[in-house]
């Protein structure tokens, strides 16, 4: 059986030192990558580089981007690592118009505030003012305008808050297009039902009704009006059923349930 080869020690060491240099080097060259890495953390951290360059703000419309950025208290000065995330959604979820917010940090020092806000549900008319009123049934009187607005109804002589907290949850049921179709509702209470109104429609019809099944019957209207003779224009009576009345007619009434 041949002998493997005899390596002498003479042979290996010159193989061990440079093996051994080669570990020496790799570890220096990490223990400075570590050193130096220590060293811009520490200047990010102490200089205006970790300052918030830029605030993103997202899904506001009732608020500015420089609104949100105030309430939050964020500046060009702020450190992005002194931010509290929780602090500021709390400020702004405080806000009358704001449904919910999420406030994210993008590194180096980009921060993203998001703003879920309630929508405009209605405008109240108080003499030449218009006062928005929004999904939750707060009214913005520190917003009202004098413009005429059209995203939303006008709602008129409401002087019931109940009758307007009413009138509110009663909007949000609407499917979307009856809801489009409204052009006015005035608060027209009756001896025999405090909740009486009458709606006015983009289409020309009137409509008048309880805000105790307000929601539940303009669902129909639709089908109602489809049914109606599209030159004729009178009040559709929701109340008990179902019936039209044509403008200028006297007692005669069409039954459409």
């Amino acid at each position: 059986m041949e002998k493997g080869k005899i390596v002498s020690i003479e042979d290996r060491i010159p193989k061990l030192k440079q093996q051994r240099r080669k570990k020496a080097n790799k570890r220096l060259i990490f223990l400075l990558m570590l050193f130096f890495l220590l060293i811009g953390c520490i200047i990010y951290f102490q200089s205006p580089l970790s300052n918030v360059k830029q605030t993103v703000v997202t899904g506001n419309i009732l608020y500015t981007e420089d609104e949100i950025e105030k309430i939050s208290g964020i500046n060009s000065s702020t450190n992005i690592w002194t931010i509290k995330k929780d602090k500021i959604e709390k400020k702004l979820n405080a806000l009358p118009e704001i449904k919910t917010s999420s406030v994210s940090i993008k590194l180096p020092n980009i921060v993203h505030i998001k703003a879920e806000e309630y929508k405009r549900i209605a405008y109240m008319v108080s003499g030449s003012k218009y006062i928005p009123i929004i999904e939750s049934g707060a009214k913005l009187e520190e917003r009202s305008s004098e413009s005429t607005p059209y995203d939303a109804p006008l709602i008129m002589d409401f002087d019931n808050d109940k009758a307007l907290e009413k009138t509110v949850k009663e909007l949000k049921k609407l499917p979307t297009g009856v809801y489009n179709a409204i052009s006015e509702i005035h608060y027209t209470p009756k001896k025999t039902d405090s909740y009486h109104i009458n709606i006015f429609m983009n289409d020309g019809f009137e409509v008048a009704a309880s805000l105790s099944t307000f929601a539940e019957k303009m669902e129909h209207y639709p089908s109602i009006v489809s049914q109606l003779d599209p030159k004729k224009r009178g009040i559709i009576d929701l109340e008990v059923g179902s019936y039209f009345k044509e403008y200028g007619s006297e007692g005669e009434e069409q039954s459409e349930e």
